[in-house]
Protein backbone atom coordinates (compact mmCIF):
# COMPACT_ATOMS: atom_id res chain seq x y z
CA UNK A 1 0.00 0.00 0.00
CA UNK A 2 1.05 3.29 -0.86
CA UNK A 3 0.56 6.46 1.28
CA UNK A 4 -0.30 9.76 0.11
CA UNK A 5 -0.22 10.86 3.86
CA UNK A 6 1.88 9.17 6.81
CA UNK A 7 1.63 10.49 10.55
CA UNK A 8 3.39 8.96 13.47
CA UNK A 9 2.52 9.46 16.62
CA UNK A 10 1.88 13.70 15.76
CA UNK A 11 1.84 16.03 18.42
CA UNK A 12 1.82 19.64 18.99
CA UNK A 13 1.89 21.11 22.65
CA UNK A 14 1.47 24.96 23.30
CA UNK A 15 2.32 27.16 26.44
CA UNK A 16 0.56 30.02 27.17
CA UNK A 17 -0.99 31.85 30.24
CA UNK A 18 -2.88 28.87 31.58
CA UNK A 19 -0.21 26.07 31.61
CA UNK A 20 0.83 23.56 28.95
CA UNK A 21 -2.00 22.69 26.41
CA UNK A 22 -2.37 19.53 24.71
CA UNK A 23 -3.60 20.51 20.88
CA UNK A 24 -2.99 17.33 19.34
CA UNK A 25 -2.48 14.15 21.20
CA UNK A 26 -0.60 10.78 19.18
CA UNK A 27 -2.62 11.00 15.79
CA UNK A 28 -1.63 8.32 13.62
CA UNK A 29 -2.89 9.07 9.88
CA UNK A 30 -2.38 7.06 6.95
CA UNK A 31 -4.09 8.20 3.79
CA UNK A 32 -3.90 6.14 0.69
CA UNK A 33 -2.66 7.97 -2.74
CA UNK A 34 -6.15 8.95 -4.71
CA UNK A 35 -8.65 8.82 -2.63
CA UNK A 36 -10.93 11.78 -0.65
CA UNK A 37 -9.95 12.08 2.93
CA UNK A 38 -12.48 13.24 5.16
CA UNK A 39 -10.75 15.06 8.59
CA UNK A 40 -13.95 15.88 10.98
CA UNK A 41 -14.06 17.38 14.80
CA UNK A 42 -15.77 19.76 16.58
CA UNK A 43 -14.38 22.94 17.26
CA UNK A 44 -10.92 22.82 19.59
CA UNK A 45 -10.64 19.32 18.23
CA UNK A 46 -7.06 19.53 17.19
CA UNK A 47 -8.17 19.42 13.39
CA UNK A 48 -6.62 22.76 12.05
CA UNK A 49 -3.77 22.02 13.89
CA UNK A 50 -3.12 18.70 12.61
CA UNK A 51 -3.69 20.17 8.85
CA UNK A 52 -1.17 22.98 9.79
CA UNK A 53 1.47 20.64 10.52
CA UNK A 54 0.87 18.51 8.11
CA UNK A 55 1.09 20.99 5.36
CA UNK A 56 4.35 22.79 6.51
CA UNK A 57 2.22 25.76 8.47
CA UNK A 58 3.22 24.56 11.59
CA UNK A 59 6.32 22.85 13.11
CA UNK A 60 5.55 19.63 15.56
CA UNK A 61 6.38 19.14 18.94
CA UNK A 62 6.80 15.36 18.58
CA UNK A 63 6.60 12.80 16.06
CA UNK A 64 7.12 12.04 12.47
CA UNK A 65 4.67 13.38 9.26
CA UNK A 66 5.46 12.46 5.78
CA UNK A 67 3.08 14.34 2.89
CA UNK A 68 3.85 12.71 -0.99
CA UNK A 69 6.67 10.85 0.60
CA UNK A 70 8.38 14.22 1.72
CA UNK A 71 8.99 14.59 5.31
CA UNK A 72 7.71 17.60 6.69
CA UNK A 73 9.94 19.13 9.38
CA UNK A 74 13.64 17.88 7.63
CA UNK A 75 11.94 18.74 3.92
CA UNK A 76 9.69 21.85 4.03
CA UNK A 77 9.93 23.63 0.72
CA UNK A 78 10.32 20.21 -1.27
CA UNK A 79 6.73 19.26 0.33
CA UNK A 80 5.28 22.50 -0.23
CA UNK A 81 6.03 21.73 -3.66
CA UNK A 82 4.38 18.49 -3.93
CA UNK A 83 0.83 19.60 -2.12
CA UNK A 84 -1.94 22.34 -2.72
CA UNK A 85 -3.32 23.99 0.05
CA UNK A 86 -6.98 26.37 -0.33
CA UNK A 87 -8.00 27.53 2.67
CA UNK A 88 -11.41 28.63 4.38
CA UNK A 89 -10.72 32.18 3.68
CA UNK A 90 -9.07 32.57 0.01
CA UNK A 91 -6.22 34.97 -0.04
CA UNK A 92 -7.48 36.71 -3.29
CA UNK A 93 -6.64 39.53 -4.76
CA UNK A 94 -9.93 41.55 -5.98
CA UNK A 95 -8.02 43.98 -8.05
CA UNK A 96 -6.68 40.78 -10.50
CA UNK A 97 -8.93 39.50 -13.18
CA UNK A 98 -9.09 35.23 -12.30
CA UNK A 99 -6.50 34.73 -15.20
CA UNK A 100 -4.12 37.17 -13.68
CA UNK A 101 -4.86 35.28 -10.83
CA UNK A 102 -3.76 32.15 -11.77
CA UNK A 103 -0.95 33.41 -14.17
CA UNK A 104 0.69 34.65 -11.08
CA UNK A 105 0.92 31.37 -9.27
CA UNK A 106 2.30 29.62 -11.93
CA UNK A 107 4.92 32.20 -12.32
CA UNK A 108 5.69 31.96 -8.72
CA UNK A 109 6.23 28.11 -9.08
CA UNK A 110 9.02 28.83 -11.98
CA UNK A 111 6.67 28.52 -14.95
CA UNK A 112 7.99 30.57 -18.22
CA UNK A 113 4.36 33.30 -18.44
CA UNK A 114 4.05 30.85 -21.84
CA UNK A 115 3.66 27.65 -20.00
CA UNK A 116 1.70 29.49 -16.94
CA UNK A 117 -0.58 31.27 -19.23
CA UNK A 118 -1.12 27.53 -20.93
CA UNK A 119 -1.59 26.53 -17.20
CA UNK A 120 -4.31 29.05 -16.25
CA UNK A 121 -6.25 27.77 -19.05
CA UNK A 122 -6.07 24.32 -18.60
CA UNK A 123 -7.37 25.00 -15.15
CA UNK A 124 -10.00 27.74 -15.70
CA UNK A 125 -11.89 25.33 -17.83
CA UNK A 126 -11.60 22.42 -15.31
CA UNK A 127 -13.79 24.78 -12.82
CA UNK A 128 -15.59 26.36 -15.42
CA UNK A 129 -14.84 29.83 -15.06
CA UNK A 130 -13.75 30.31 -18.42
CA UNK A 131 -16.05 32.82 -19.71
CA UNK A 132 -15.18 34.89 -16.59
CA UNK A 133 -11.31 34.61 -16.50
CA UNK A 134 -11.20 38.04 -17.53
CA UNK A 135 -13.27 39.59 -14.66
CA UNK A 136 -12.35 41.49 -12.57
CA UNK A 137 -11.95 38.94 -8.83
CA UNK A 138 -14.07 41.61 -6.68
CA UNK A 139 -17.25 40.57 -8.73
CA UNK A 140 -16.52 37.16 -8.33
CA UNK A 141 -19.48 35.54 -6.35
CA UNK A 142 -18.21 33.43 -3.07
CA UNK A 143 -18.59 29.69 -5.43
CA UNK A 144 -16.70 31.33 -8.12
CA UNK A 145 -13.93 32.34 -5.91
CA UNK A 146 -13.87 29.07 -4.05
CA UNK A 147 -13.37 27.60 -7.43
CA UNK A 148 -10.60 30.08 -8.44
CA UNK A 149 -8.46 28.93 -5.17
CA UNK A 150 -9.41 25.59 -6.29
CA UNK A 151 -7.55 26.77 -9.60
CA UNK A 152 -4.87 28.44 -7.81
CA UNK A 153 -3.83 25.29 -5.36
CA UNK A 154 -3.57 23.50 -8.28
CA UNK A 155 -1.12 25.59 -10.62
CA UNK A 156 1.61 23.29 -10.05
CA UNK A 157 0.25 19.87 -10.17
CA UNK A 158 0.21 19.00 -6.52
CA UNK A 159 0.01 14.96 -5.53
CA UNK A 160 -1.81 16.10 -2.46
CA UNK A 161 -4.64 18.94 -2.02
CA UNK A 162 -5.18 20.14 1.31
CA UNK A 163 -9.04 21.87 1.69
CA UNK A 164 -10.19 23.38 4.50
CA UNK A 165 -13.69 23.59 4.51
CA UNK A 166 -13.81 24.99 0.81
CA UNK A 167 -17.89 25.40 0.55
CA UNK A 168 -18.45 26.80 3.98
CA UNK A 169 -20.86 29.44 3.52
CA UNK A 170 -22.20 28.95 -0.05
CA UNK A 171 -25.65 28.40 -1.07
CA UNK A 172 -26.39 24.76 -1.54
CA UNK A 173 -26.15 25.06 -5.58
CA UNK A 174 -22.50 26.55 -5.30
CA UNK A 175 -21.94 23.15 -3.12
CA UNK A 176 -22.74 21.18 -5.52
CA UNK A 177 -20.77 22.58 -8.01
CA UNK A 178 -17.67 22.49 -5.69
CA UNK A 179 -18.63 18.99 -5.33
CA UNK A 180 -18.40 18.21 -8.66
CA UNK A 181 -14.97 20.03 -9.23
CA UNK A 182 -13.82 18.20 -6.51
CA UNK A 183 -14.78 14.45 -8.03
CA UNK A 184 -13.32 15.58 -11.37
CA UNK A 185 -10.27 16.59 -9.59
CA UNK A 186 -9.51 13.47 -7.74
CA UNK A 187 -10.20 11.37 -10.81
CA UNK A 188 -7.34 12.87 -12.50
CA UNK A 189 -5.41 11.12 -9.70
CA UNK A 190 -5.00 14.08 -6.77
CA UNK A 191 -5.23 13.15 -3.19
CA UNK A 192 -8.40 14.95 -1.17
CA UNK A 193 -7.39 15.92 2.07
CA UNK A 194 -11.08 17.54 3.08
CA UNK A 195 -12.05 19.05 6.43
CA UNK A 196 -15.93 19.86 6.75
CA UNK A 197 -18.75 21.04 8.64
CA UNK A 198 -21.24 19.47 6.39
CA UNK A 199 -21.56 16.02 7.42
CA UNK A 200 -23.21 15.18 3.88
CA UNK A 201 -20.67 16.58 2.41
CA UNK A 202 -18.09 13.84 3.92
CA UNK A 203 -20.68 11.30 3.37
CA UNK A 204 -20.93 12.10 -0.24
CA UNK A 205 -16.81 12.86 -0.95
CA UNK A 206 -15.21 11.11 1.02
CA UNK A 207 -13.83 7.52 1.04
CA UNK A 208 -12.47 7.21 4.37
CA UNK A 209 -13.20 9.41 7.17
CA UNK A 210 -11.24 10.60 10.53
CA UNK A 211 -12.96 11.46 13.39
CA UNK A 212 -10.85 13.88 16.00
CA UNK A 213 -11.94 14.82 19.19
CA UNK A 214 -9.53 16.52 22.27
CA UNK A 215 -6.32 16.16 20.04
CA UNK A 216 -7.31 12.42 19.42
CA UNK A 217 -9.07 10.17 16.13
CA UNK A 218 -11.55 8.17 17.76
CA UNK A 219 -12.58 6.58 14.76
CA UNK A 220 -11.23 6.25 11.12
CA UNK A 221 -13.28 4.27 8.82
CA UNK A 222 -15.69 4.42 5.41
CA UNK A 223 -19.23 6.49 5.51
CA UNK A 224 -21.02 3.18 5.80
CA UNK A 225 -18.56 1.32 8.41
CA UNK A 226 -19.39 4.35 10.81
CA UNK A 227 -22.71 4.74 10.36
CA UNK A 228 -22.74 0.96 11.06
CA UNK A 229 -21.00 1.60 14.70
CA UNK A 230 -24.68 2.83 15.55
CA UNK A 231 -26.28 -0.64 16.16
CA UNK A 232 -29.62 0.78 15.05
CA UNK A 233 -31.38 1.01 11.80
CA UNK A 234 -33.35 3.80 12.27
CA UNK A 235 -32.56 7.45 14.30
CA UNK A 236 -36.05 8.79 15.48
CA UNK A 237 -36.47 12.64 16.47
CA UNK A 238 -39.65 13.61 18.79
CA UNK A 239 -40.58 16.92 20.16
CA UNK A 240 -42.42 16.60 23.12
CA UNK A 241 -44.16 18.87 24.89
CA UNK A 242 -43.59 19.07 28.56
CA UNK A 243 -44.92 20.33 31.62
CA UNK A 244 -42.97 18.18 34.31
CA UNK A 245 -39.30 17.21 34.71
CA UNK A 246 -37.42 15.56 31.69
CA UNK A 247 -36.23 12.65 33.41
CA UNK A 248 -38.87 10.48 33.63
CA UNK A 249 -40.14 11.01 30.23
CA UNK A 250 -36.26 9.86 28.96
CA UNK A 251 -36.20 7.01 31.44
CA UNK A 252 -39.40 5.74 29.55
CA UNK A 253 -38.41 6.35 26.49
CA UNK A 254 -34.49 4.51 26.77
CA UNK A 255 -36.88 1.35 28.01
CA UNK A 256 -36.76 1.30 24.17
CA UNK A 257 -34.32 2.62 22.10
CA UNK A 258 -31.10 4.29 23.12
CA UNK A 259 -31.10 7.76 23.57
CA UNK A 260 -28.17 9.67 21.69
CA UNK A 261 -29.48 13.67 22.61
CA UNK A 262 -31.65 15.33 24.45
CA UNK A 263 -32.36 19.20 24.69
CA UNK A 264 -34.94 21.26 26.86
CA UNK A 265 -36.15 24.56 25.25
CA UNK A 266 -38.80 26.32 27.22
CA UNK A 267 -41.90 23.83 27.09
CA UNK A 268 -40.63 21.47 24.55
CA UNK A 269 -38.21 18.29 24.77
CA UNK A 270 -36.37 17.45 21.65
CA UNK A 271 -35.51 13.94 21.82
CA UNK A 272 -33.02 11.82 19.23
CA UNK A 273 -33.07 8.31 19.57
CA UNK A 274 -31.18 5.33 17.99
CA UNK A 275 -33.42 1.85 17.85
CA UNK A 276 -34.13 -1.66 15.74
CA UNK A 277 -37.50 -0.42 14.11
CA UNK A 278 -39.49 3.34 14.53
CA UNK A 279 -42.49 0.95 14.19
CA UNK A 280 -42.67 -0.25 17.85
CA UNK A 281 -40.31 2.81 19.30
CA UNK A 282 -43.23 5.35 18.16
CA UNK A 283 -45.98 3.65 19.85
CA UNK A 284 -44.49 3.13 22.50
CA UNK A 285 -43.34 6.79 22.64
CA UNK A 286 -46.31 7.76 22.52
CA UNK A 287 -47.91 5.28 25.73
CA UNK A 288 -45.04 6.77 27.43
CA UNK A 289 -45.71 10.65 26.87
CA UNK A 290 -49.27 9.77 27.64
CA UNK A 291 -48.24 8.52 30.95
CA UNK A 292 -45.94 11.45 32.13
CA UNK A 293 -48.84 14.07 30.99
CA UNK A 294 -46.89 15.10 27.66
CA UNK A 295 -47.93 15.49 24.66
CA UNK A 296 -45.96 14.39 21.13
CA UNK A 297 -45.83 17.61 18.83
CA UNK A 298 -43.91 15.88 16.07
CA UNK A 299 -42.08 12.58 14.62
CA UNK A 300 -39.69 12.45 12.62
CA UNK A 301 -37.46 8.87 11.09
CA UNK A 302 -34.45 8.84 9.32
CA UNK A 303 -31.39 6.60 7.97
CA UNK A 304 -28.85 6.79 10.85
CA UNK A 305 -26.64 9.23 9.59
CA UNK A 306 -22.76 10.77 10.09
CA UNK A 307 -24.23 13.25 12.23
CA UNK A 308 -25.65 10.53 14.54
CA UNK A 309 -22.39 8.49 14.53
CA UNK A 310 -20.31 12.10 15.45
CA UNK A 311 -22.84 12.48 18.17
CA UNK A 312 -22.19 9.25 19.80
CA UNK A 313 -18.82 9.15 19.73
CA UNK A 314 -18.12 13.08 20.46
CA UNK A 315 -21.33 14.07 22.58
CA UNK A 316 -22.03 16.95 20.29
CA UNK A 317 -23.12 18.15 16.70
CA UNK A 318 -20.15 18.89 14.54
CA UNK A 319 -21.54 22.38 13.85
CA UNK A 320 -22.10 23.57 17.38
Amino acid sequence: MTYAIEAEQLVKHYTGRGGDVEAVRGVDLHVREGEVFGFLGPNGAGKSTTVRMLTTLMTLTSGSARVAGVDVTQNPDAARKKIGVALQEAGLDPRQTGRELVILQGRLFDMSHAEAAARAIELLELVDLVDDADRRIKGYSGGMRRRLDLASALVHEPEVLFLDEPTTGLDPASRLTVWDELRRINERGTTIFLTTQYLEEADQLCDRIAIIDHGEIVALDTPAALKRRIRAEEVVSLEIGMTGADEPMLARLANSAVIARSERHNGTLAVTAHCASARDFVPAAFDAARSEGATIQHVEVVPVSLEDVFISLTGRALRE
